[in-house]
């Protein structure tokens, strides 16, 4: 673990579908030697069939997720772990939630427009149909500036995105890699 803060850190990489939330997540723990989930793995039967038949999420669906996203997150911080979680947190009531998991909790949202995201949909093999990405866009509400998140305009390569991922943490001093 290499951080600036005293004690583990865990990143949530955010954005709608399409974004490239997983693979910048994971990115990051590979940079960052840190432990990595993608909370696609963590969706219930229930959800991914729901998004997989084009139907949104609603909170009632969500919140059993952000729950079991919110334990791994605790889990790695209590055993003095730091870790990447690639996670939509599209509200700021389920980043709270996430936030609650324990200290060192930051995100990372990934800024993406409309017609880029569109175009990686469409490119993809995903069980969130390009159809959902407008029900996606209308739950998004961006961190405000009292939120602990990093902003990173995201529509370029995975490489240019992963470096200025890198560098934002690195001048918050909330992460830099092993040497």
């Amino acid at each position: 673990m290499t951080t600036a803060e005293p004690g583990p850190a865990a990143l949530v990489v955010m954005g709608v579908s399409g974004s490239g939330k997983s693979t910048i997540a994971q990115g990051l723990a590979e940079a960052l030697g840190w432990d990595f989930i993608d909370g696609d793995d963590l969706h219930p039967p229930a959800n991914i069939a729901k998004m997989s038949a084009g139907i949104p999420l609603e909170d009632a669906d969500r919140w059993p997720w952000l729950e079991a996203i919110a334990v791994w997150l605790r889990r790695e911080l209590d055993a003095g772990r730091s870790g990447v979680v690639a996670c939509s947190a599209l509200r700021r009531v389920y980043r709270e939630r996430l936030r609650a998991a324990g200290p060192g909790v930051r995100f990372v949202y990934l800024d993406v427009a409309h017609e880029e995201l569109a175009r990686r949909m469409r490119g993809r093999r995903h069980f969130m149909p390009p159809a959902l990405l407008g029900s996606q866009l209308a739950t998004l509400e961006e961190p405000a500036s009292d939120e602990p998140a990093l902003r990173v305009a995201a529509n370029g390569t995975v490489e240019a995105t992963l470096a200025a991922v890198l560098r934002g943490l690195q001048q918050q001093g909330v992460a830099s890699p092993p040497l």
